[in-house]
């Protein structure tokens, strides 16, 4: 009898895979107007005075994703490096990292983007957001800036993955990996700052017509390093 690919998966990693995946199921059903305006719309990130903030966005935002690719690479990582690292922690305390890091991550982002809205109008937040003419006052370039943020969701697991990267390569610094187009094996404790660098220079850059959380990713990568120095986390002494 053939095993099925989940038997060995963790219970916490295998419940995040199986909630991901169907999640993603209405961008698969509904064509992209109602996707983006019944489901991205009310679960999605958004600016804390945007008109289409929830509350709840803020952890439901890690469950959807924009696309094949986005959702392919998220729970690709998920599941090449969660299982290893939910050993290493146990379930309890993995669970917690992940829901975390992923918090901590939109709240990177949702800082970086006050600071915008704030070196723009001088203040943390626009009086109305609703309309249109509120932007326009600051400004084409500015403005649309402004627009950007109070009206373009933040999506995806991204941030709670680059905790999870962040804490695979402090466990298991010298574990080798293999990556694309790289005929050699790389140590994680050189092969994952190099992938914080290039998201802190994008992030830094912002380059026209990247919608990337940068910040987010980063502010994944900050929270993971810093609960694994304060859970004093360590290799298991087990580990081959």
């Amino acid at each position: 009898m053939n095993q099925s690919p989940f038997a060995n998966i963790p219970p916490v990693v295998k419940n995040l895979l199986i909630i991901n995946i169907i999640c993603f199921i209405p961008f698969i059903v509904f064509s992209d107007q109602v996707y983006n305006g019944l489901v991205i719309r009310n679960f999605g990130m958004f600016y804390l005075n945007s008109p289409y903030f929830k509350p709840w966005q803020i952890v439901s935002y890690m469950f959807l994703h924009g696309g094949w690719g986005h959702i392919f690479f998220n729970m690709f990582a998920l599941f090449s490096f969660g299982p290893i690292v939910e050993y290493a922690m146990g379930s309890k305390k993995f669970f917690n990292f992940y829901f975390i890091c992923g918090i901590g991550a939109i709240i990177m982002q949702l800082l970086v983007q006050a600071y915008e809205v704030h070196a723009i109008t001088g203040a943390f937040t626009i009086s109305d957001p609703k309309v249109d003419a509120s932007y326009l006052a600051f400004g084409a370039q500015q403005g649309q800036k402004l627009y950007d943020i109070y009206h373009a969701p933040i999506v995806g697991a991204s941030g709670a993955i680059f905790g999870l990267l962040i804490a695979f390569g402090m466990l298991y610094p010298n574990m080798e990996l293999m990556i694309m187009f790289i005929p050699v094996p790389i140590k994680a404790k050189y092969l994952i700052p190099v992938y914080v660098v290039v998201e802190l220079f994008l992030g830094v850059e912002q380059f026209s017509g990247d919608s990337v959380a940068h910040f987010a990713h980063l502010g994944g990568a900050l929270i993971g390093f810093i609960l694994v120095k304060y859970w004093r986390l360590q290799q298991p002494n087990n580990f081959y």
